[in-house]
């Protein structure tokens, strides 16, 4: 008997291999779950206007802000970037009122990047335009309120 003790295999060895097909399941599975989220919506207000002539001036030029958010492991958003944080900090930086006229955005762009580090990474949105102040009648009226 002491000679087919010494000719088996411990039985760390074997237990693996009966779980094998288990095991490479289940690491598939967990490798092919993931969440996603594009969120937000970037509607805008259908306002017409017409940037011509001398009906416009331009209040600071190329105003910017960022949005910051936390991912854990570069996939799992924790703290996700917003397109309102970021046009929020850019309407801050614009250091104007804004209450009672008529100013708007021109020339907006959006810029999407994020920093990748070995546990986290750090995604951002900035967005940058010119804050400009309409001054006069920007050509005919167009839109539901012509007839007034």
């Amino acid at each position: 008997m002491d000679i087919l003790a010494c000719r088996r295999k411990p039985a760390f060895y074997s237990f693996p291999m009966k779980n094998l097909p288990f095991l490479s399941t289940i690491l598939c599975a967990l490798l092919l779950c993931s969440c996603a989220s594009e969120g937000g919506s970037k509607a805008g207000t259908g306002t017409a206007v017409t940037l011509s002539g001398n009906n416009y001036r331009i209040i600071r030029a190329g105003v910017s802000g960022t949005s910051c958010g936390f991912n854990l492991l570069g996939c799992i958003p924790i703290c996700p970037p917003t397109y309102a944080g970021a046009k929020a900090a850019l309407l801050r930086h614009a250091g104007t009122s804004m209450s009672g006229r008529s100013i708007a955005i021109a020339n907006q762009t959006e810029d999407r990047s994020s920093l990748y580090l070995i546990a986290f990474s750090v995604p951002r949105i900035t967005l940058t335009g010119d804050v400009v102040e309409f001054t006069g009648p920007s050509g005919p009226t167009v839109g539901s309120f012509a007839g007034q």
